[in-house]
């Protein structure tokens, strides 16, 4: 017996190589997909997974492609470009994530997917910490410095806007400048949520940044970012990394308004300002203009009292002054009471140094044996004692005269005389005392206006009538010298 005869009998074969007596259906590689892709479709035609993002790739088609993965198993995903663009949030490996979805098939690969169409953070908590995480490492990179933050300017004249075009905010922005101090405004529209809002805004603060000053499109001089409420994941741009470094590395002051009072984005660490609503960014960024007017109305009133305050004071000053000046009279009368003086007091010595003489002359007449022969020596003597005491009073009367010229040439300097030769003229009053400003003056007045020849009758007037006749007639042309002073000799 052979083998085959002890262990079993010999199996007949169809023509098709299949065994007589099987009748299950054979399925060809493509239907048995097909069928599993049914299968799975309608079991799992709308689920929800949870899972963390593992292998992020996006496509140049604009599908995103993923995976799930837990402890124990991956699940591969795809987002088609329609749904990726319509998340409020940027996906990123490593963050948990519930997706909803319908499971699927790919033949091409012999594998199961899900389709996602929505993905959310696995919970607000989850949502926080990767909030939370990223400030700490923003803020480690001393990206949220105070020392990086610049002042804003008093009053811009150029403002660029980084919001969306369609919604209320800029309407609220435009409407408070314009009730505040009217602005030129630039809006650089942008999405503020979804797929492409994060590198939209980066790009608009960038795009702001590199325009040039003095070129066909005006530099800004101070940007506002902005957007209205909503959720967390509303706001979600404004916490991605390439928008909050763009606000950071601005060299235009930047205020971020984004949200409600109470919502908090991590590009208000990084800006130079942030305010709690898009409105009341629009109030820090210009003044009110009829209050400014009102402040530099009240500046300028200021001003201008201190100025007249200041003249009056150094007005008073200069007729304090004036009234303490000593007159050039004064000068002549002192040197002239001096001359006299020491001519007193020479003519006194004079006559002393005679009678003294005389008495010499006496007593040496007495002791004379021969009259004729003393009268001759005491003749002589007193001859040459005449003669030095003359030369003495003539020395004594020649320096003082010139001491006398000296003073005289000093005063004449100083007189107001001088300063009528040189063209101008001194006005009085009937009583003969200088006028010294305008408002001593009342129209009809009688004056008198001396010039250096002479003085001439005038009456003031006020400038709106002709002026009346005087009263008083020119006085003559008065003596240009006084007598000269007489010799003492």
């Amino acid at each position: 017996m052979t083998e085959n005869s002890t262990n079993s009998a010999p199996i007949p074969a169809t023509n098709n190589g299949v065994p007589s007596g099987d009748n299950r259906p054979i399925y060809s590689v493509s239907e048995l997909s097909l069928s599993l892709k049914r299968s799975v479709e309608e079991q799992f035609g709308h689920v929800r997974v949870k899972g963390e993002i593992s292998g992020l790739k996006r496509a140049g088609s604009g599908h995103v492609y993923l995976a799930l993965k837990d402890e124990d198993a991956l699940l591969d995903g795809v987002m088609w470009k329609g749904t990726a663009q319509k998340l409020s949030l940027v996906p990123e490996d490593g963050m948990e994530v519930i997706v909803t979805g319908r499971l699927t098939t790919y033949p091409g690969r012999s594998k199961y997917q899900i389709v996602i169409e929505s993905l959310e953070l696995a919970g607000q908590g989850a949502l926080l910490k990767l909030l939370e995480d990223r400030r700490k490492k923003l803020l480690a990179e001393g990206l949220f410095a105070p020392e990086r933050k610049q002042a804003l300017p008093f009053l811009p004249e150029v403002i660029g806007v980084v919001t969306s075009p369609t919604g209320a905010v800029i309407r609220d922005i435009l409407h408070r400048l314009r009730d505040r101090f009217p602005r030129h405004v630039l809006v650089w529209p942008v999405l503020v949520q979804g797929e492409g809002a994060a590198a939209q805004i980066a790009a608009a603060i960038e795009g702001f940044n590199k325009i040039q000053p003095g070129g066909a499109l005006p530099r800004p001089d101070l940007l506002i970012v902005a957007r209205g409420g909503g959720s967390l994941e509303d706001l979600w741009a404004f916490n991605e990394e390439i928008v909050v470094r763009a606000a950071a590395a601005s060299a235009i002051p930047l205020i971020s308004a984004v949200g409600h009072e109470t919502d908090t984005t991590l590009i208000d660490f990084a800006s130079d300002r942030r305010a709690p609503t898009p409105t009341a960014a629009a109030e820090m960024a210009v003044p009110v203009r009829s209050e400014l007017l009102l402040r530099t109305n009240e500046s300028g009133s200021r001003v201008m009292r201190g100025t007249l305050r200041l003249l009056d004071a150094l007005t008073k000053d200069v007729r304090n002054l004036a009234r303490g000046l000593i007159e050039p009279q004064r000068y002549i009368d002192e040197a002239t009471q001096k001359v006299d003086d020491r001519a007193e007091r020479a003519a006194r010595a004079m006559n002393v140094l005679l009678d003294r003489r005389a008495s010499e002359l006496a007593r040496t007449s007495a002791r004379l044996t021969t009259p004729q022969h003393l009268i001759h020596v005491k003749g002589t003597r007193f001859e040459t004692a005449m003669r030095d005491a003359s030369r003495a009073v003539k020395a004594l009367l020649i320096q003082k005269g010139n001491e006398l010229k000296q003073v005289t040439r000093v005063l004449d300097s100083l007189s107001y005389q001088r300063v009528l030769d040189r063209g101008f003229a001194l006005v009085a009053n009937a009583e003969g005392q200088p006028i010294l400003d305008a408002a001593s003056v009342a129209p009809g007045m009688a004056l008198d206006i001396r010039f250096r020849d002479g003085t001439v009758a005038a009456t003031a007037s006020d400038g709106t009538a002709e002026p009346a006749k005087p009263k008083r007639t020119a006085v003559k042309k008065e003596a240009s010298t006084k007598d000269k002073q007489g010799t003492l000799l």
